[in-house]
This record gives C-alpha cells, structure tokens and sequence, in this order.
C-alpha cells in the first residue's frame, strides 16, 4: 500500500473534544439547560457550510425555546472557538514528520466561519499542512463527495495514496466510497498502539 498523503480531521483528531466543564460553562453562559448540546449539533450542516453565525444561534435559541440577544450569540461564537482550541500537538508534531519524509499532509474539516476564521489567523497553524479543504470556504460538508475530492485533488494525488483520519463513523463512510484510506481515529494512544502500524508510514510517537 503505497501512502504518500494523510489527511486529518480538526474535531476530535487534531484538536480534542470540547471539555465537560467548557459544555457546563457555555449553558451557565446562555442561561439554558444540558439540552444545549442536542441543540449545538442540530444546525451544524448549514452552518459549517458557511452559514450565518446569528442566523445559526438564534435557531439554537429557539430549538431551545428562548431567545438570544447580541450579547449572548457573540459570546457562545467565543465559546466555540474556545471548545476546539485545545490541540493536541503530538498529532501535529506527527504530521511534521510526515512531512519531513516527504509524505503530503492535509487537513479536511466541517468548520463554521468564525473557527475557521480564528484559526487562519492563528500564526503558523496551518503551516503543518500541505493544502487545506475547509467546508465553510467551499460550501460543502463531509460526507458529500466533493468534499474529499477537493482534498484529493489538492493533494495531487490518487484516493487509495491518501489516509484519512476522522473520529465519526459517517465521514469515514463518505471517505472509503470515494477510494480514501481511511481509519476511524479514537484517542492518540489508540491510533499509535493499534491502527498506525497498518501502514508504510512513519511511526508516531
């Protein structure tokens, strides 16, 4: 099997799950209930694809049966940003070595504007990364198709050269239809101790 790209996902792989005490924050915050997290997800598709972040949190509002003002939408769009910038840099420092062994690197992920915003601002973030495909710039989420041949194409590669990486069951499907080799990423630990191994790759630490 010859890999001469991995692909990562953001959520879950590259940047670690929102904290129990972040989702406990963040409902304080907007004055509502544990059904915010329900809520948060709902919406997801239209808004990771570039929708309106205020149309977007008023649907969460009122899927809640509230209401939010200004004050309290800019907040939970901050509380966002927050709830996926916990990094985890032993899979960035992975993807260094890949790439110093001449294997590509990209990262593909479902993001709202103001994350994806966030992070291109963010200095050297996204210099780990040979290309970028980002839902909110094309307008299209995964597990759609054309999302992972945007990826695939800005690789210059074929799908079955290229690994992906993603922690929900859905994208994989959508990856493995359009060739991608692909593994359902968990924890680091479980990714080095039982899945890396399977491929020509260097080994992560």
């Amino acid at each position: 099997m010859n890999i001469r790209a991995v692909i990562f996902d953001f959520g879950g792989v590259l940047a670690f799950v929102p904290a129990p005490e972040q989702w406990k924050e963040a409902v304080e915050f907007a004055g509502t209930t544990s059904a915010l997290y329900d809520a948060f997800w709902k919406f997801r598709l239209p808004y990771d694809a570039g929708g309106d972040p205020f149309e977007y949190w008023r649907s969460v509002a009122a899927e809640l049966g509230t209401t939010f003002d200004q004050h309290t939408i800019e907040g939970m769009i901050e509380r966002e940003i927050q709830f996926w910038s916990r990094f985890d840099r032993r899979v960035f420092a992975w993807a260094n070595e890949l790439r110093a062994a001449g294997i590509r690197t990209a990262m593909l992920s479902n993001l709202p504007r103001p994350l994806g915003e966030r992070l291109r601002a963010t200095p050297g973030f996204f210099d780990h990364f040979d290309h970028l495909t980002l839902s909110y710039e094309l307008g299209v989420n995964k597990p759609n198709a054309a999302i992972y041949r945007h990826a695939i194409d800005g690789l210059g590669i074929q799908a079955e050269e290229a690994l992906f990486l993603d922690d929900r069951a859905d994208n994989i499907e959508g990856a493995r239809a359009v060739g991608l080799q692909c593994e359902q990423f968990t924890t680091w630990e479980d990714f080095v101790a039982n899945q890396a191994q399977r491929y020509p790759l260097p080994k992560p630490r």
